[in-house]
């Protein structure tokens, strides 16, 4: 089984290497490994063409933020599966992507998504917040619940049957994608309880206040277009499970 993993990004010269390395270090032989660059003006290209011959594609091109790039990269993708690991992130171990594949050849199941840590910027062996998912269902999902996006593995058809990210979500366009296929589409997903990524604290939704405000109405109006019955009620859950992430 082939497995795409995609990875976009801009102006990520200080840790893109080790994004890199991490998918590069798998044990799993059978990887397609594509990164898309939005035409960065640090060295993030530069870092990026030293693992060229080891990369499946590079490409470098203006686009129009990290969704879109996602989208061309899924577009590009030859695995039977997709999973999307961001710029500053890196997968846990090296067995990571074997782990994967495994459970979707011994399970017919349309996606799976794992456990993450947060960790400190400058120093990945602090821990600041833990995600440990769950098996859940799609109700799950419209009382706040969502699988950890840098963790979800999905059947490549699936982008094609039911649309890849919209970019009229801003930094929730990964959650409208996840309500989409998980709640509105009922696709079969199965939780993998191992720690898949270490994640560096931070993100455009996390900036300041006002990002914050603009990603909950982004958040809430990803729950309205995939007809979550209760919207509010959702939002509030949602945050309110990232309490226990803390402790």
């Amino acid at each position: 089984m082939k497995i795409t993993i995609i990875t976009v990004v801009y102006n990520g010269e200080q840790h893109i290497a080790d994004c890199i390395e991490s998918v590069l270090s798998q044990s799993y032989s059978n990887i397609e490994y594509i990164l898309i660059d939005g035409n960065s003006t640090d060295r993030t290209y530069q870092i990026a063409k030293q693992y060229k011959d080891r990369l499946s594609i590079l490409l470098s091109e203006p686009d129009q933020g990290m969704y879109d790039a996602l989208n061309k990269g899924i577009m590009l993708a030859t695995g039977e599966v997709i999973g999307i690991l961001n710029a500053d992130d890196m997968l846990a171990n090296h067995s990571v992507i074997a782990e994967v594949a495994k459970k979707f050849e011994v399970i017919k199941v349309d996606a799976l998504y794992g456990d993450l840590n947060y960790v400190a910027p400058d120093n990945i062996a602090r821990i600041l917040r833990k995600w440990r998912s769950s098996k859940a269902k799609p109700i799950d999902l419209a009382l706040g619940w969502m699988p950890a996006h840098p963790t979800l593995y999905v059947r490549t058809e699936l982008f094609k049957r039911l649309g890849g990210y919209q970019l009229n979500y801003g930094s929730a366009a990964d959650y409208e994608l996840m309500l989409r296929f998980l709640y509105k589409h009922r696709i079969s997903s199965v939780h993998l309880p191992m720690l898949m990524v270490n994640m560096r604290n931070g993100g455009m939704s996390n900036q300041s206040l006002k990002h914050r405000y603009s990603a909950m109405q982004s958040d809430y109006a990803a729950l309205r277009h995939n007809q979550i019955p209760l919207p509010l009620l959702a939002l509030l859950l949602k945050k309110l499970r990232k309490i226990k992430q803390f402790f």
